[in-house]
C-alpha cells in the first residue's frame, strides 16, 4: 500500500500547527534534534474478531472494518517511522459469528489458534490488554487463546481470586505490565536507549457482567487504585516511558471507586505519560469529545497527557505520535500528536475506502472466515415478516418482539414445575442494532422468508444467558422508568425537537413484553444513563396496566432477560442478582434459534404494547438508516414521516407528537 494517508484528525502541541494535508512524514521526524526522538504508538481496540472486512450478518463485504484494513495504516506509519510500538487495547475475542464459530463449534484446545490472534500475530504488536468481551466464553477459553499470541498480554487489576490487602500483593492472572527495552533514532540519527513500559486495564464491572463465568475464580481491582500502586514500581525498575492500555473510556473527571469509564483520573496519575482508551466504540480526538471535562479535544490530550481511542472493529488506527527529549540519560515528553485515523471516508452517502487488505492478515483467518460464512448461512427456520430495528427507538419494534417472544416461551417451559409457575411472565429486550452506534447500515434488516444462523446472530448480538428475576409492579415501572431515559425532555409545543439522548446506549432502552405503556416525553427523566435518580418526582411512565388493568405496585411478576441486565448491567433500579430465580445454562441467542425451529414459521409482528404521550403541536426528529423508508407505513402506533437526510449517511425522520 501507498504511504500516503489522509489524516482524519490531527492536533498537535509544542508549536506545531495542524495539518489536513496528506503525509509522509510527520513534522516530529524532521523537527527532532540530537538528543530528540520521535516515537509512534499505534492502538487497535474493540476489534471484536473484526479480521476480515466482512459483515457476517449482511453476509457481505464491508468497507468501514476489518483488521486487514487497519493492518495497511500500520505498514504505512511504520514506513514513515524509525521508532514506533503496536498495542492492542482488548475487546479482540467476542463481537461476531465468526467469534461464536470458534467458541461453540470449532473450539479451542490447549494449542490451538484463534483467528483474531493469527492475525494479530502477522502484524506484530508489542503488547496488548484484557477488555470486558475476552470473558464471555469462559476463563480457560480465554487463556488458550491468548497463550497463542506472540506478543505479551498484561493487565493490573484482575485478580485469581479473592483481592489482596494491596494491589501489589494481589495474585494476577497476567503480567501487570512489561518494559520493552528498544532503541530509538534521534534526529540527528545516533541511537540511544530507551525503555517503554506498557501497563493495562480492564473494567471492573466485568464481575458483574460475567459473573457466571468469574465467580469464585477471579475479581478486579480499582483500575486507578491498580495504577497508583505498579505505575511507582514500573519508574523503579526503570521505564522512561510508561503508556497506559485502558480498557475504559473517557469518562467523568472526578475519581470514583470502580468507575467503569476510569480514563481521565487514570491519566492525571503521575508517572503515566500516554493513555490509549477504547470500550466505548468511540474515536478520540473526535466531536463527540468536545467540552468533555478533563479532557482537550483539540490537543488530544486526556488530564494533560496525550491520548487516543481508536474506534472499534477496525476502523480506525489509534495514533500518538510522542517528542521525547533525553535528558541526563532520562526520556521525557515534550510534544505530542492525536489522531483516529480511519479506514475508510463518507462521500455523497457512500462509504469510500482509503486503505486495502493486507494479504497476510486475510490469509491467517481464511479458513476460518470460510468456516464461519458455512456457519452463518445454516437455515432455521421462516419468518412470515420482515425484522428490522430502523424504528426501535421510537417504537414497537419486530425484531425486538421476537426476542421477547422467544424469552417468555423458554422461561414459562423452564419455571412450570418450580414455586414460580404460577406467576405472570414478562419479557424485557432492548435494540443492539440500533441508535446509529455503528453507524447508518448497523440496522438489522431480515426480509421475510428463511432464517439463518446469521440472522439470527443479528437480532441479538451478544453471547448473554438467559436468566429471569422476580420483581413487583412497582420495580416494573421503575425499570421502564430508567429506559425512558434514553429520551430528551420535549417541552409541549416544541417543533422538530431531537427526541433521542447520544449519551444513553440503546442496549439499556428495554422494552417489557406482557404490558402496555405510555411514554410522557415532556416529563423529566426520572434516572440518568448510570441510574442515578435526577428527578425523583418525575414520571415518564403513564397508563402501566397488566391484562387491561392498571398494573398492581405489589403483585409479583417473572421477567426473562438476560445475565447482563439481571446481574446489575446499565445500573437499572432495583435489578441485581438478589432478584434471580433462574440461571439458564442456555445463550438468549440459542432459545431464539430453538424457538425459531420449533415455532417453524415465525410471526414477529409488533404488537405495539407501548407508545408516546400525545402531546398537541409537538414533532420530533431522529435519525436511523437510509432503509428505513421502506417500513414507514408498517410501523403502528405512531406516524413517522421523512424529513430528509442526516448527517455521516443517516436519513431523518419527523414524529408529530
Amino acid at each position: 500500500m501507498t504511504a500516503l494517508h489522509p489524516i482524519s484528525r490531527r492536533t498537535l502541541i509544542g508549536g506545531l500547527a495542524a495539518t489536513s494535508a496528506f503525509v509522509v512524514l510527520h513534522p516530529f521526524s524532521t523537527r527532532a534534534a540530537a538528543n530528540q526522538a520521535h516515537l509512534r504508538i499505534m492502538e487497535t481496540t474493540d476489534l471484536h474478531v473484526h479480521v476480515f472486512p466482512y459483515d457476517y450478518y449482511a453476509d457481505k463485504p464491508n468497507d468501514t472494518l476489518g483488521l486487514a484494513r487497519t493492518a495497511s495504516i500500520v505498514d504505512a506509519i511504520r514506513a514513515e517511522a524509525a521508532n514506533a510500538v503496536l498495542v492492542d487495547n482488548g475487546d479482540f475475542l467476542q463481537g461476531n459469528p465468526m467469534g461464536d464459530y470458534i467458541a461453540y463449534k470449532r473450539g479451542m484446545k490447549e494449542g490451538d489458534m484463534h483467528p483474531v490472534i493469527a492475525a494479530m500475530n502477522v502484524l506484530g504488536y508489542d503488547c496488548g490488554t484484557l477488555g470486558n468481551h475476552e470473558f464471555n466464553y469462559g476463563l480457560d477459553f480465554m487463556f488458550n487463546v491468548i497463550n497463542g499470541a506472540n506478543f505479551p498480554i498484561v493487565c493490573a487489576n484482575l485478580t485469581k481470586g479473592a483481592m489482596a490487602a494491596a494491589p501489589r500483593q494481589d495474585e494476577l492472572f497476567l503480567k501487570p505490565y512489561v518494559i520493552l527495552d528498544r532503541k530509538v533514532k534521534d534526529g540527528a540519527g545516533q541511537e540511544h536507549p530507551i525503555r517503554i513500559g506498557l501497563i493495562g486495564f480492564v473494567p471492573p464491572q466485568i464481575m458483574t457482567w460475567d459473573a457466571k463465568n468469574l465467580e469464585g475464580k477471579a475479581n478486579a481491582r480499582d483500575i486507578v487504585k491498580a495504577a497508583e500502586a505498579w505505575v511507582p514500581q514500573m519508574r523503579e525498575e526503570g521505564a522512561d516511558i510508561v503508556i497506559a492500555l485502558s480498557h475504559s473510556g473517557i469518562g467523568q473527571q472526578a475519581y470514583a471507586e470502580n468507575l467503569e469509564n476510569a480514563s481521565v483520573p487514570l491519566a492525571a496519575i503521575e508517572g503515566i505519560d500516554a493513555i490509549v482508551t477504547g470500550h466505548s466504540h468511540l474515536d478520540f480526538p473526535g466531536p463527540k469529545f468536545d467540552g468533555t471535562p478533563g479532557v482537550d479535544n483539540a490537543k488530544g490530550l486526556i488530564s494533560g497527557k496525550p491520548g487516543v481511542m481508536g474506534g472499534f472493529w477496525g476502523s480506525h488506527l489509534g495514533l500518538i505520535d510522542l517528542l521525547l527529549e533525553r535528558d541526563g540519560g532520562q526520556w521525557r515528553v515534550i510534544g505530542s500528536t492525536s489522531e483516529a485515523r480511519p479506514i475508510f471516508r463518507r462521500e455523497e452517502k457512500k462509504v469510500i475506502a482509503e486503505v486495502g487488505d493486507k494479504p497476510e492478515v486475510l490469509a491467517a483467518a481464511q479458513k476460518d472466515h470460510e468456516a464461519t460464512l458455512a456457519y452463518v448461512r445454516t437455515p432455521v427456520g421462516k419468518t412470515s415478516a420482515p425484522l428490522y430495528s430502523y424504528f426501535a427507538l421510537v417504537a414497537d419494534d419486530p425484531s425486538v418482539q421476537i426476542v421477547s417472544q422467544a424469552q417468555t416461551w423458554y422461561i414459562r417451559e423452564m419455571l412450570k414445575d418450580t414455586e414460580h409457575s404460577d406467576l405472570p411472565v414478562l419479557s424485557a429486550a432492548a435494540p443492539f442494532k440500533a441508535g446509529g452506534r455503528g453507524g447508518a447500515e448497523y440496522y438489522t434488516d431480515v426480509p421475510a422468508g428463511d432464517i439463518a444462523i446469521k440472522n439470527v446472530a443479528d437480532l441479538y448480538l451478544y453471547p448473554n444467558t438467559v436468566q429471569a428475576v422476580v420483581i413487583t409492579g412497582e420495580e416494573v415501572r421503575n425499570w421502564l422508568e430508567m429506559s425512558a431515559g434514553i429520551f430528551n425532555r420535549i417541552a409541549p409545543g416544541s417543533v422538530d425537537a431531537s427526541l433521542i439522548n447520544g449519551d444513553f446506549p440503546s442496549y439499556n432502552f428495554d422494552v417489557i413484553d406482557g404490558v402496555t405503556y405510555q411514554i410522557v416525553l415532556s416529563q423529566p427523566a426520572k434516572y440518568d444513563k448510570d441510574g442515578n435518580v435526577a428527578n425523583p418526582e418525575a414520571s415518564r411512565i403513564r397508563d402501566l396496566k397488566f391484562d387491561g388493568r392498571p398494573i398492581d405496585p405489589k403483585q409479583r411478576f417473572v421477567v426473562a432477560t438476560n445475565n447482563y441486565r439481571a446481574g446489575g448491567g446499565g445500573n437499572f433500579p432495583g435489578i441485581a442478582g438478589d432478584k434471580v430465580v433462574f440461571v439458564a445454562p442456555d445463550t438468549n441467542r440459542d432459545v431464539i434459534v430453538r424457538y425459531i425451529v420449533e415455532q417453524g414459521t415465525i410471526n414477529p409482528s409488533a404488537d405495539a404494547n407501548w407508545t408516546f404521550a400525545p402531546q398537541k403541536d409537538t414533532s420530533v426528529l431522529f435519525d436511523s438508516g437510509p432503509r428505513a423508508r421502506q417500513f414507514l407505513a408498517e410501523v403502528k402506533a405512531v406516524k413517522i414521516e421523512n424529513a430528509g437526510d442526516g448527517s455521516d449517511g443517516f436519513a431523518r425522520f419527523r414524529i408529530k407528537l
